[in-house]
């Protein structure tokens, strides 16, 4: 069977057992703990996550590498194979019927051209995961953990719902094919409080930081102004009063500013 990485699908291979080792080291599994894995390849993590927790479930798009999942785990009973698009999943349902309980892990070293759109599910769907440990792109981990003065829609959006934190750097001679970059891996723990957040102020708070961010070399009053139609000394007032310089931009922001900056606006 034609296995060869799909571009369209960007695959590369995880193929360093070292690596896959601290990453189950990093997730603290037990016999009680129930995974979810997004994208498992060929199954070198799917195979190690089994034979120190409860049940995996792994969902996998590409038909191909279903076959050989199957193949290759059929004799592993804790492991359940799903043939489908994680974006396009009724994830509620998925974690109702085959993970059986709302609080499980994901470990996954998730497709890298829709990780923005995978953490942002996962970290908004009604059942979201206690914890997550992913592989992501170096580049992409370090936005994700940024600082104010370095923030990002990325770095607002995780920050908001949970703690990211930078665990370990892969060098891309682990994969097959090798990347281009090298990769990090990251741990994300959902914020309790942001759980039951109310679904109305997570939309205002959210507008409010796609106009902040709207124009990355503008003030946050320019964007601010331009994108909620507002009068831009009036924004500035309101920046103002949170104790901010009139000029300051959307990446100097924390999380708490942008609470705040939404119920002011």
């Amino acid at each position: 069977m034609n296995t060869r990485p799909k571009k369209s699908l960007g695959q590369n291979f995880l193929n360093d057992q070292n690596v896959v080792n601290r990453i189950i080291k990093c997730a603290d599994l037990s016999n009680e703990d129930v995974v979810l894995e997004i994208g498992p390849g060929k199954g070198i993590l799917t195979e190690k996550i089994a034979k120190v927790c409860k049940k995996v479930v792994a969902i996998e798009i590409d038909e191909r590498l279903v076959k050989i999942l199957y193949d290759t785990l059929r004799n592993k009973e804790n492991i359940e194979i799903v043939h489908d698009d994680v974006l396009k999943i009724n994830l509620p349902e998925l974690v109702e019927k085959k993970l059986k309980t709302k609080s499980y892990k994901l470990v996954a070293n998730i497709p890298y051209y829709i990780t923005s759109q995978i953490i942002r599910l996962l970290l908004e769907t009604k059942y979201p995961p206690k914890e997550m440990i992913l592989m992501v792109q170096k580049e992409v981990a370090e936005r994700i953990i940024a600082k104010p003065g370095n923030m990002s829609i990325l770095a607002v959006s995780v920050q908001y719902y949970a703690k990211p934190e930078y665990l370990f750097t892969v060098p891309k001679v682990a994969f097959k094919p090798q990347p281009e970059v090298d990769s990090a891996v990251i741990r994300i723990v959902r914020n309790l409080e942001s759980v039951n957040s109310d679904e109305e102020n997570v939309k205002k708070f959210f507008r409010i930081v796609r106009s902040g961010f709207s124009a990355r070399r503008k003030t946050l009053a320019n964007n601010l102004s331009s994108s909620l139609k507002m009068d831009k000394r009036e924004v500035e007032k309101k920046i103002e009063s949170l104790g901010f310089l009139k000029n300051i931009r959307a990446q100097e922001l924390r999380i708490e500013d942008w609470k705040s900056l939404a119920n002011v606006l």
